[in-house]
């Protein structure tokens, strides 16, 4: 059978979305804190855990309360957020599909990421 250049890209394309759809299905769920949830003292919620690129962070929170922002590594140690490299969310019930390799997450709420309000994550 001869594979005309058309049909070459339609199988080449279906390959890539196995393999993409089968990395999503094998990515875990986390829920951030636990049954605490997205709260002060959650540095070091991650320890001992092992994160996969493609694994989803669910923040659960009082929206009226909190937020969630993913920063830099700057914005992680020193709690600030600055326009452009900041993504906010706010619903009080994110999910966040984590990328390779490191992935920060702070409240910006003034004082909470200061009182643990953060947490840091390396998914391989």
């Amino acid at each position: 059978m001869v594979m005309g250049r058309g049909s070459a890209t339609v199988v080449l394309v279906a390959f890539v979305l196995v393999v993409l759809s089968s990395e999503w299905a094998d990515a875990a769920t986390y829920t951030v804190g636990d049954n605490r949830g997205w709260t002060f003292n959650v540095a070091g919620w991650s320890r001992g855990k092992t994160f996969r690129a493609g694994d989803i962070l669910v923040f659960n929170y009082a929206s009226a309360a909190h937020n969630v922002v993913a920063v830099n590594k700057v914005g992680y140690q020193k709690c600030s957020t600055t326009p452009g490299n900041a993504k906010v969310f706010q619903t009080g019930k994110d999910s966040i599909r984590l990328a390779r390799g490191q992935n920060f997450f702070i409240c910006n709420i003034p004082g909470h990421c200061q009182s643990g309000m953060k947490v840091a994550i390396t998914a391989t």
